[in-house]
C-alpha cells in the first residue's frame, strides 16, 4: 500500500503550494505570579495559604470555623483543587489537560475528563456553579479544552455527592470559576510558539475554503446556496419528483471546497493573549473589572492506518486504509468579568465568548473485503463551536450566620458544519477495465461516490438558583435550595448522494471533483440528487430540570463533622423529530422520559488529631441519556472515523456511591491520602457496534447492571535544599498519584435490552458478562516531580501520565461477538520549565515546554489471540513550544 504520507500523489490537484501569512501557534501563556516563601517548620494550622478563589452552589466549601484556608483539607466533602498557580505550574493552554493531572481523572478525545473510569456522561461540569451546553453533537457535556487556562481562576473536582449539586453526579463534578476581583491592577501580554514533530515542517493537506479561514470565520463562501435553501423552504421531498436537483447539484462542488492541495512544509503554531483588570474603590465598595482575550492557530497531521473486519476471530480484514489527515485549528475567546464587593457580599457578572473552529482535509487510500480494487477517498469539511455564556451569581451575608446565593445563567452553544464533502474513487486494476489502471468516480456509489452534509446545532440553556444558608446553633448550618434548568437543543443533518444514470462516461469520471461536478456536466448527464435520510433529518430536544433540597452541616462533637441532606429532582427529557417536509414522515423515534427522585447523600469527617482526618461517604445520583444517544439518525465522527445512531428507548441509569478516606497533611503543601469506592449502577449506557448497510455503526443501548470499586493513593511532599548550596528558597517538588479502578457489565442469560429496530432484545447479543464500562482505564498514574523555589517564580517540572488500556466500544454483535475495541494511552512524559524576571521594572515570565517527550502514539485495536486489525492507529509526536508573557 502507497504510504500514507505519499497519498499526495494521488491528489486531483498536483501542483503543491506553501501556506501564505506567518506560522501560527496553540498555547495561551499561563499568568505569572509570585510564590509567598515558607519556613519549613511552619504550623499546618496558620492561616498561610492565600484563599483559592471558589463559587460554588450553595455557598462557601469551607464548613468548619479553624483558620487553614487550604479547601481540599476543611471541606466537607472529597474534593481536589487546581488553583490558578497549580493550573499554571502544569503549563497546559486548556482546563481539560490541567485536570489530567488530578488523582482519578483522565482525559479523552477532544477534552472530555471522565472521573475514575467512568465516561464523560457521568461527570458534570459546571462554571461559576451553573451548567453549561455542549456545542457537541455526541455530548451532553462540554469539552473541556475549549477553556484556556487563562481565564480560570480555580477549578474543582468533587467526588463525593452533597445535595446542593445536581444529581446528574456519577464519577464527580468539575465546577470552573473564573477570576473575578484582582488584588492590584494588572495588564498581562503574552505570545507563544510551537512545534510538532508529525506536522510542523512535514507533509500536510488543505483546501482554499474562504479568505478568512484564518480568523476563525467564514467570509460567507460556507453560505447555504441559494437553490438549495429554497428547497429547504419548500418543504418539498426529492423523492417527491418535483424538485430540481440539478439546480441544487450545480451549486455544492467548487474550486475554493473541494480542490485538495499538498504543502510541503507546514508552518509552526502561534498564539498570542491578553488579560488585564483592576479593582475601583466606590466609596466603602470595590468594584473589580477583569478583561481577557486570546488567539490561537494549531496545525496537527495524523497519519492513520484505519482497519475493520466483520469476522468474530479478526481473521479477515475486511477494510484496510491509510488516511492521512490535517486539521487547522483556530480558537478565539473573550471573557469580561465584573465583580461588586461590599462588606461580606459579593456580585459577579461574568460573560464568556469561545468560537472553536476545525478546518478538516483528509486523504485516504485502501482495500476493501480483500479485493484488488483500490479506493481513494477525500474530504474536505470545516466545523464552527461557539460557546456563549452570560451569568450573574450573588453571595450575599445579611447577617451574623446567614448567607444567601443567588445565580442565574443563559448559554448558547452552536455547531455548524456545512459543505462536509466525501469523495471516493475507484481503480479496478482489472485488466478487463479499459479504466481499470485510472482512479474513477462513476458516481453510482458502486464505482465511486460523492456526497455533501449540512449539519446544524443549536442549544440553549437558562438555569437559576438560590441557596439560603443559616448557622442555627453553634457549628451547625442548615441549607436550603432550589434549582431549574431548561435546555433546548435543536438538531439538524441533510445528506445529499450525488447519482449519475447509467449513460455517464467513465473518462469523465476521472475529472477531479470540482470539475466532475461542475454544472455543466451535472446538466448534460443529468446528474441529481438522492436525500439519504427522509425519514427524519432534523430533531428537537427538551430537558427540563427543576429540584429542591436541604442539607445540615454539623460538627456533632468536638473534630467529627456531618454533611448530610437530599435533593428531589423532577426532570422531563424529549427528543422528538422536526416535521421538515410538507408530508409528515410519521417516524415513531421519539422519546419521552418523565422521572422524579429523592437523592439523598452524606459524608462523615473525623478529624484524628490535628493533621489525620478520616472521611466516609455514602449517596444515590442518576445519569441521564444525553441527547444525541437518543436521536435515530446517522451521525458520522471524523475523529473516530465511525458512524453513530442513537437509541430513542433508553432510559436513566441510577447509581449508588460509597466511598472511604484517610487524609494526613503533614505540612503546608504535604500531603499523603489514601482512598477506597464502589459505586452500583443500574441501566448504565453502554455503545456496542451493528452492521448497518455494510457500515460498522455505534449505538448504546441499557445494560442490565454494572459494578465499580477502586483505590486512590495521593503524596505531595516538598524538600527543602541546602542554601549554601543551591539557590536561597530552592526545593524539589513531589507530585503523585495512583487510581485503581475495576469495573464489570453484570448480565445474565434472561436479562433484556430495549433496542429501538432491532430484531433482538436478549441483553446477551449487545453485552457480556464482567466486560469493564467503555472508557474506565484500570489503572491510572500522574507523577510530576522537579525544583522550584518559594521565593520567586522559577519551576523545572518533568510530568509523566499513564493510562492502562480502556474499553472505546463494544466489538461487533454476532455468535459469537467480536473482541471490544481498546484503546491503548500508554505512558507520556511532557516537561515544563517557568521563570519569572524582570526587565525595565516589568514582570516577565517565560515557559519553555516538551510534550510527549517518548512520542508516544495513539492507538486503538482489536484483537484476538494473535490476529490484530488496527481500527485507528496513528503517531502523535513530540511538541516543542515556547511563550512570553510580559505584566504592566
Amino acid at each position: 500500500m502507497t504510504t500514507g504520507k505519499q497519498l499526495g500523489g494521488l491528489l486531483l490537484l498536483t501542483t503543491a503550494l506553501s501556506f501564505p501569512g506567518v506560522a501560527l501557534a496553540q498555547d495561551t501563556a499561563a499568568n505569572s505570579g509570585q510564590q509567598n516563601p515558607v519556613s519549613a517548620d511552619q504550623p499546618v494550622e496558620e492561616p498561610v495559604a492565600q484563599e483559592t478563589d471558589i463559587s460554588v452552589p450553595g455557598g462557601t466549601i469551607v464548613v468548619t470555623g479553624r483558620i487553614n484556608r487550604d479547601p481540599t483539607r476543611n471541606s466537607s466533602q472529597v474534593l481536589n483543587v487546581l488553583s490558578s498557580e497549580q493550573i499554571a505550574r502544569t503549563g497546559e493552554g486548556n482546563i481539560a489537560g490541567a485536570l489530567g493531572r488530578v488523582t482519578g481523572l483522565s482525559v479523552v478525545g477532544s477534552g472530555f475528563v471522565y472521573v475514575r473510569g467512568l465516561g464523560d456522561r457521568y461527570s458534570l461540569a459546571l462554571l461559576n456553579g451553573s451548567p453549561l451546553p455542549s456545542p457537541e453533537p455526541l455530548r451532553r457535556v462540554v469539552p473541556l479544552d475549549l477553556f484556556p487556562t487563562g481565564l480560570v481562576a480555580s477549578s474543582l473536582v468533587q467526588k463525593t455527592y452533597s445535595a446542593n449539586y445536581p444529581g446528574e453526579f456519577g464519577g464527580g463534578v468539575i465546577n470552573l470559576t473564573t477570576k473575578a476581583i484582582p488584588d492590584e491592577p494588572f495588564l498581562t501580554v503574552g505570545v507563544g510558539g510551537s512545534w510538532d514533530s508529525e506536522t510542523t515542517n512535514q507533509t500536510g493537506y488543505s483546501y482554499f475554503g474562504s479568505s478568512s479561514d484564518w480568523t476563525g470565520f467564514d467570509n460567507g463562501n460556507r453560505d447555504i446556496p441559494p437553490a438549495l435553501a429554497d428547497f429547504f423552504a419548500s418543504g418539498e421531498r426529492i423523492s417527491g419528483g418535483n424538485v430540481d436537483t440539478q439546480a441544487i447539484a450545480g451549486q455544492f462542488v467548487t474550486g475554493r471546497n473541494a480542490v485538495v492541495q499538498r504543502f510541503s512544509n507546514m508552518p509552526a503554531n502561534w498564539s498570542g493573549s491578553f488579560s488585564g483588570g483592576t479593582a475601583i474603590q466606590l466609596g466603602a465598595s470595590e468594584l473589580g473589572v477583569i478583561v481577557g482575550g486570546g488567539y490561537s492557530n494549531k496545525y496537527t497531521t495524523r497519519d492513520a492506518i484505519q482497519q475493520g473486519s466483520f469476522s468474530a476471530d479478526l481473521s479477515a480484514v475486511d477494510s484496510d486504509y491509510r488516511r492521512v489527515s490535517t486539521d487547522q485549528r483556530i480558537v478565539v475567546n473573550g471573557m469580561l468579568g465584573l465583580g461588586l464587593k461590599f462588606g461580606e457580599n459579593t456580585i459577579r457578572w461574568t460573560n464568556l465568548y469561545i468560537r472553536d473552529t476545525v478546518k478538516h482535509t483528509r486523504l485516504g487510500l485502501g482495500q476493501e473485503m480483500q479485493g484488488i480494487a483500490d479506493f481513494m477517498q477525500q474530504d474536505t469539511a470545516w466545523y464552527a463551536r461557539q460557546l456563549i455564556d452570560t451569568q450573574f451569581v450573588g453571595e450575599f451575608h445579611p447577617m451574623d450566620g446567614l448567607s444567601i446565593d443567588v445565580r442565574g445563567g443563559y448559554a448558547n452553544s452552536k455547531r455548524d458544519a456545512p459543505f462536509e464533502l466525501s469523495f471516493e474513487y475507484v481503480r479496478t486494476n482489472t485488466p478487463a477495465d479499459p479504466y481499470g489502471d485510472h482512479f474513477v468516480n462513476r458516481l453510482n456509489r458502486n464505482a465511486g461516490s460523492a456526497d455533501v452534509t449540512f449539519s446544524e446545532l443549536n442549544e440553549d440553556l437558562w438555569s437559576g438558583g438560590v441557596d439560603v444558608s443559616y448557622e442555627v446553633l453553634p457549628r451547625v448550618v442548615a441549607t436550603i435550595g432550589g434549582a431549574i434548568a431548561d435546555t433546548t437543543r435543536t438538531s439538524s443533518r441533510r445528506s445529499f448522494l450525488f447519482d449519475a444514470p447509467t449513460s455517464f462516461e467513465s473518462g469523465v469520471g476521472m475529472l477531479r471533483p470540482d470539475l466532475l461536478l461542475q454544472p455543466g456536466i451535472i446538466d448534460y448527464y443529468n446528474i441529481g440528487l438522492i436525500e439519504d435520510d427522509e425519514s427524519s433529518p432534523a430533531f428537537r430536544a427538551k430537558l427540563e430540570n427543576y429540584a429542591g433540597y436541604g442539607k445540615i452541616n454539623a460538627e456533632l462533637v468536638e473534630g467529627i463533622v456531618l454533611d448530610a441532606g437530599v435533593r428531589y429532582e423532577t426532570a422531563k427529557q424529549t427528543v422528538s423529530p422536526i416535521q421538515v417536509f410538507n408530508t409528515p414522515s410519521g417516524s415513531t423515534a421519539a422519546t419521552q422520559l418523565d422521572n422524579n427522585y429523592w437523592l439523598p447523600g452524606a459524608t462523615l469527617t473525623w478529624e484524628a488529631r490535628p493533621d489525620l482526618q478520616f472521611r466516609i461517604s455514602g449517596s444515590k445520583t442518576i445519569a441521564r441519556p444525553q441527547f444525541r444517544e437518543l436521536i435515530y439518525q446517522p451521525y458520522f465522527d471524523p475523529e473516530s472515523n465511525r458512524t453513530y445512531l442513537g437509541n430513542p428507548l433508553l432510559q436513566d441509569s441510577q447509581l449508588f456511591n460509597a466511598e472511604a478516606r484517610a487524609e494526613w497533611y503533614i505540612n503546608r503543601d504535604e500531603k499523603i491520602s489514601l482512598a477506597g469506592f464502589f459505586k452500583k449502577i443500574d441501566n448504565p449506557i453502554e455503545a456496542f457496534i451493528v452492521s448497518l448497510s455494510g457500515i460498522q455503526t455505534v449505538s448504546y443501548a441499557n445494560a442490565p447492571s454494572a459494578s465499580l470499586y477502586g483505590a486512590e493513593f495521593e503524596v505531595q511532599q516538598m524538600f527543602d535544599l541546602p542554601n549554601g548550596l543551591w539557590e536561597q528558597g530552592q526545593r524539589i517538588m513531589l507530585v503523585g498519584n495512583y487510581t485503581f479502578t475495576k469495573s464489570q457489565l453484570e448480565v445474565s442469560s434472561g436479562d433484556t435490552v430495549r433496542v429501538f429496530g432491532a430484531s433482538s432484545g436478549i441483553a446477551t447479543d449487545y453485552f457480556r458478562d464482567g466486560a469493564s464500562l467503555t472508557g474506565q482505564s484500570d489503572h491510572l498514574v500522574n507523577l510530576q516531580f522537579g525544583l522550584e523555589n518559594a521565593d520567586r517564580l522559577s519551576q523545572q517540572t518533568f510530568l509523566l501520565n499513564y493510562a492502562s488500556d480502556r474499553v472505546v466500544t463494544r466489538g461487533l454483535n454476532g455468535s459469537p461477538p467480536q473482541p471490544d475495541v481498546i484503546e491503548r494511552p500508554g505512558l507520556t512524559l511532557d516537561f515544563v520549565a517557568r521563570e519569572g524576571f524582570s526587565v525595565f521594572g516589568k514582570n516577565v515570565e517565560a515557559k519553555v515546554e516538551v510534550r510527549n517527550i517518548f512520542g508516544r502514539r495513539h492507538e486503538e485495536f482489536q484483537q484476538f489471540e494473535a490476529n490484530r486489525i488496527d481500527v485507528n492507529t496513528y503517531n502523535v509526536g513530540t511538541t516543542f513550544s515556547g511563550s512570553l508573557s510580559v505584566t504592566f
